[in-house]
């Protein structure tokens, strides 16, 4: 497996070793005592899988004060991932990076605690799945607006399926100041 720093701090691409023949291939997701030795946390303690068609935009999402980290990677189709910076006084806040997850590379994206999470589906159908360092908690998520011109995500899509709450997403600067305990 091998981990790459992005220009993120905490945000790590993922690119597993993948073995493969005429039959198919096998490769390994997760094991704790790698994600240790690369960087990634030990423990997961939540699994989701969503399928979305092409178009579709999922997020700006984060969590407060209950924060998660994201594994997410795409099991089927393709996506254009995004990871925003949205820790009070970081050096890099409103910064985001993106990366295209598909069926393909079987690349990952790590997405630490204090960053908001999105993606757009760039194929016919996409399947994500992402492992989570903490629970998710309804009353603690927040969206933040995925066109935000603040932000300036270059989305590959310029009129995106969303759903009401993400259209309701807040502006980068109308955000509280939202910090990350260590």
């Amino acid at each position: 497996m091998k981990v790459e720093q992005t220009e993120l701090d905490g945000v790590l691409l993922v690119t597993p070793n993948v073995f493969g023949d005429d039959r198919g291939f096998f490769m390994e997701t997760y094991n704790r005592e790698v994600a240790i030795e690369l960087g990634l946390p030990a423990e997961f303690v939540q699994d989701n899988h969503s399928k979305s068609t092409r178009g579709v935009l999922r997020g700006l999402h984060y969590q407060y004060p209950q924060w998660q980290g994201k594994l997410v990677r795409t099991v089927q189709g393709e996506i254009f991932d995004v990871a925003v910076d949205i820790r009070a006084g970081s050096p890099t806040f409103g910064k985001w990076v993106g990366y295209y997850l598909n069926d393909e590379n079987k690349q990952q994206l790590y997405v630490p605690p204090g960053f908001a999470h999105g993606f757009v589906v760039t194929s016919d159908t996409a399947e994500v799945v992402y492992k989570c360092t903490d629970l998710y908690a309804p009353s603690q998520e927040g969206s933040v607006l995925w066109n935000d011109p603040d932000i300036g995500i270059n989305w590959p899509v310029d009129s995106p399926i969303l759903s009401a709450k993400d259209e309701l997403g807040q502006r980068l600067a109308d955000l509280p100041s939202l910090t990350v305990a260590d």
